[in-house]
């Protein structure tokens, strides 16, 4: 079965640790929710996870299938089936939202990708965000809303349909509507052969987006999992609670 494993992770950024020995296994074919305070640490996993050259890894390793990743290139990583959506998705002034859909999944497939498989995916992708064509002539995420920038996140996954997704704080400022359009996009990618990494700080995501398994991060550390009740305990109980689970662990 193919999975992404972190093993023992530890990481730092200008000399100050931020993860501290992380320990987590996502399996193909299911969804697992990373939650946890402000700083808790989840946002540089995401990156590292991705290949930000910023943070130092001091030990530990990440596996993709088995295989290790941390020397591979973030391009590398993109093409061995490992996707990541931003928090801050970044604007590319003068390349089109289809030239870059299209070039991304070349360079993913290592092959030419034909006009109708390409317009095929992409057709079937915009009917189910319910999107405009017109978005893609227009830069990439130039002159964007925030809420279109998440949703042009969530059509490079349908497009691209990786192995492994880590979406980090995808709800970050949508409206109701708007993040039931992005779970529809992460639901309907679900099955044997995806899984996915989704961080976040609220329960509300969750309730369109059901994990298979819940992660609470507090300090760069691991301290409880549990199944999709463990979101609805931290919606009513909040974070204190987790901290102080923190606190005797150590």
């Amino acid at each position: 079965m193919s999975s992404l494993e972190i093993r023992d992770l530890w990481v730092s950024i200008d000399g100050e640790t931020i993860l501290k020995g992380v320990n987590l296994l996502v399996p193909s074919g299911e969804v697992h929710a990373l939650m946890g305070p402000n700083g808790a640490g989840k946002s540089t996993l995401g990156k590292v996870l991705a290949g930000d050259p910023e943070y130092t890894v001091e030990r530990g390793d990440i596996l993709l299938d088995g295989e290790s990743i941390l020397e591979l290139s973030p391009d590398e990583r993109a093409r061995k089936g490992l996707f990541l959506a931003f928090q801050y998705p970044v604007e590319v002034p003068g390349v089109t939202l289809a030239n870059f859909l299209r070039l991304a999944l070349q360079a993913k497939t290592g092959q030419e990708v034909s006009v109708a498989e390409f317009w095929g995916r992409l057709q079937e992708a915009l009917k189910l965000l319910d999107w405009d064509e017109g978005y893609l002539t227009r830069y990439l995420n130039e002159g964007f809303s925030g809420g279109e920038k998440k949703r042009n996140e969530i059509l490079q996954l349908l497009v691209l349909r990786p192995s492994f997704a880590v979406l980090d704080e995808t709800d970050s400022g949508l409206d109701i509507d708007a993040l039931k359009v992005v779970a529809r996009g992460v639901n309907a990618m679900r099955g044997p052969e995806f899984g996915a990494l989704v961080i976040t700080h609220y329960q509300r995501l969750l309730n369109y987006i059901v994990p298979d398994r819940v992660h609470v991060m507090v300090d760069g550390r691991l301290v409880t999992s549990g199944g999709p009740d463990l979101a609805l305990e931290l919606e009513n109980r909040g974070y204190d609670w987790v901290k102080e689970l923190a606190k005797e662990a150590r």
